[in-house]
């Protein structure tokens, strides 16, 4: 359950680069971990409670550290952080929705269609016929979920195997916004972060503040005990607010591509925490399944960040 990321920067000097390769793939492995973590403190009626508890803890650290630039933003770029906030919540419900609903393994595994589906969305809005290699990739992925969500036999998908493959296309959506939003447009990464944290916290808290909603945060947090702490504070602190730190830190010592690699094995690493923390099977198909996930998804970043001939090369 990956935080925003701020925008990469130029490629940084090799040895820098491996430097920061051991942090950014701490950030893939908490991320991929997430899932799991979510789904042992959440139920169906305390999604959104857990969400605004989350949050909540990491968005005064931020306001502090970020004091001084939060208040550089122009009111143009505070809506538009706040618009992307909006669609940050959306992402945050459905995804939680989801795990709860399926495995940690299919919602880490499904999730990571985002890599096929924004280049999609992007040669669409650009009117620019993605390559062939990718294309193929985008159809082993979907193979690969078709598969990986029929495990134990074929049957309809879960409620949360679709929800996560909601998920996917609202962070595609996020991201085109992130790249096309003009008015945030030289806003700072930290700044941008904290307002869409804030709009996101501010729909969770009038949700929960709704009628039929479930419990309140408090009273969730009342009835936490020490495991059910442990895993919010994980999410807070490792997932949310170190995870973004890591990556402002990254991305200043290494290269875009080699930040994608490393946080593109998220997905594995959702596997890997899933199947031997948490106990889950996947079953022969599902394992087949989950293998063309990765292997798709892999292969189409590897496409997609090949620009295609024109008529004239």
């Amino acid at each position: 359950m990956a935080a925003t990321s701020p925008a990469l920067r130029p490629p940084a000097p090799a040895g820098a680069a491996r430097f920061a390769d051991l942090p950014l793939l701490g950030v893939a492995v908490v991320w991929g971990a997430s899932y799991l973590a979510a789904k042992g403190i959440t139920t169906t009626q305390t999604v959104v409670a857990v969400l605004v508890l989350r949050f909540a803890i990491v968005l005064p650290v931020l306001v502090v550290v970020g004091w001084r630039k939060l208040r550089a933003l122009s009111t143009a770029q505070w809506r538009g952080a706040g618009l992307l906030g909006l669609v940050l919540s959306g992402i945050f419900l459905l995804e939680t929705y989801g795990v709860v609903h399926t495995s940690a393994t299919n919602a880490g595994l499904i999730i990571s269609l985002t890599m096929i589906f924004t280049p999609l969305a992007e040669a669409v809005v650009t009117r620019t016929a993605p390559p062939r290699a990718f294309l193929a990739a985008a159809g082993v992925s979907v193979l690969g979920v078709v598969l990986l969500t029929q495990g134990a036999g074929f049957t309809e998908p879960s409620v949360g195997d679709l929800l996560m493959l909601l998920a996917a296309l609202a962070r595609t959506v996020h991201v085109l916004f992130m790249a096309r939003l003009k008015s945030v447009d030289g806003a700072d990464a930290l700044s941008l972060t904290t307002v869409q944290l804030g709009s996101a916290v501010a729909v969770f808290a009038v949700l929960a503040a709704a009628p039929g909603t479930g419990p309140t945060p408090w009273s969730v947090a009342a009835g936490f005990g020490a495991g059910e702490w442990a895993g919010l504070l994980f999410l807070s602190v490792f997932c949310t607010l170190l995870a973004f730190g890591v990556q402002m830190w990254a991305v200043r010592r290494t290269s875009p591509s080699r930040v994608s690699l490393l946080l593109g094995t998220e997905p594995l690493w959702a596997a890997a925490v899933g199947i031997a923390i948490g106990g889950e099977r996947l079953g022969a198909l599902g394992l087949v399944g989950g293998m063309l996930v990765l292997a798709g998804t892999a292969w189409g970043r590897r496409a997609s960040a090949v620009r295609p001939p024109t008529a004239t090369e």
